[in-house]
């Protein structure tokens, strides 16, 4: 037996869902979250209203409770994560034929089924999404890893995970790539790479006013990305843009305390970029 004393403690508010529509809303998006989830989630449903984001999709799961990880850290940053997934293994019960005036999607780790059906249900709906496996790859084998890249419109995936998605699949990323209109690997503090159209576009990452918690920042580079496909703009705008997301993240703790006007991200975009963007 093992047992820790704790002497602080906090709750962050998380999940790939809730963090990309922080983002997002941040930008001047309006996400729809399609998710399910427990008996437990009034304190995040009141949080997601006052935010002013629709819960029309999220589903309660009765007699569970909402995904959530428990994550201990010592003085030296090793960390013990103890990950339950509750409501999230219903999450094929929602369905994307539920969701009207949809133009484009995104499928990030889920329950298993449900990524699965989410991604067969954008592609027979002919609604561009991007396929994020992200933590749930080891959930599928190679042949519907494959499957769903080829339903999909875009892949995004970080350094480790395109290594185990090529594995997997017996598919480099190059051949990847030509199955998407854009294959997004991103690269940590050494930015990303976007391969597109035959091109590939190596984009920068702003250096962070601190390195605080990198939890989250995948999910914030992901709501720049749909920002700027969703707005039409050329992929190294839309990389920067995701590339700036992570950087602001980044600098403070949990997912979604970071807090910024979209004056104030256009005039950061700038500062960093040299350039200007109108959000």
């Amino acid at each position: 037996n093992v047992a820790f004393l704790v002497p602080e403690m906090r709750r962050e508010y998380g999940g790939c869902a809730g963090n990309i529509a922080y983002n997002l809303h941040l930008l001047g998006g309006q996400p729809l979250i399609m998710a399910t989830v427990g008996d437990d989630f009034a304190p995040y449903s009141t949080r997601l209203q006052n935010l002013g984001l629709a819960q029309t999709h999220i589903r309660q799961v009765p007699g569970s409770f909402t995904g959530q990880a428990f994550i201990t850290t010592d003085l030296d940053d090793n960390q013990i994560t103890a990950f339950h997934p509750g409501a999230m293994g219903h999450s094929h019960l929602n369905s994307v034929a539920m969701a009207h005036e949809v133009s484009l999607g995104i499928v990030s780790p889920d329950g298993r089924e449900g990524m699965l059906q989410h991604a067969l249900e954008f592609a027979d709906q002919n609604i561009p999404f991007v396929f994020d496996p992200g933590q749930g790859m080891p959930m599928f084998s190679g042949p519907e890893l494959l499957r769903m890249v080829e339903q999909a419109t875009y892949v995004t995936v970080n350094d480790y995970e395109a290594k185990l998605l090529q594995d997997k699949t017996g598919k480099t990323l190059n051949q990847i790539a030509d199955r998407v209109k854009a294959l997004v690997v991103t690269l940590g503090s050494d930015g990303s790479l976007i391969r597109a159209g035959g091109k590939e576009f190596s984009i920068p990452t702003p250096k962070p006013a601190a390195i605080v918690d990198p939890t989250g920042c995948g999910d914030a580079y992901r709501a720049g990305l749909l920002y700027g496909i969703q707005a039409g703009w050329d992929w190294e705008t839309t990389g920067r843009l995701a590339s700036l997301m992570g950087a602001l993240k980044i600098a403070s703790r949990g997912g979604q305390n970071h807090q910024y006007s979209r004056l104030e991200l256009m005039d950061l975009y700038r500062q960093h970029f040299g350039s200007r963007i109108t959000l």
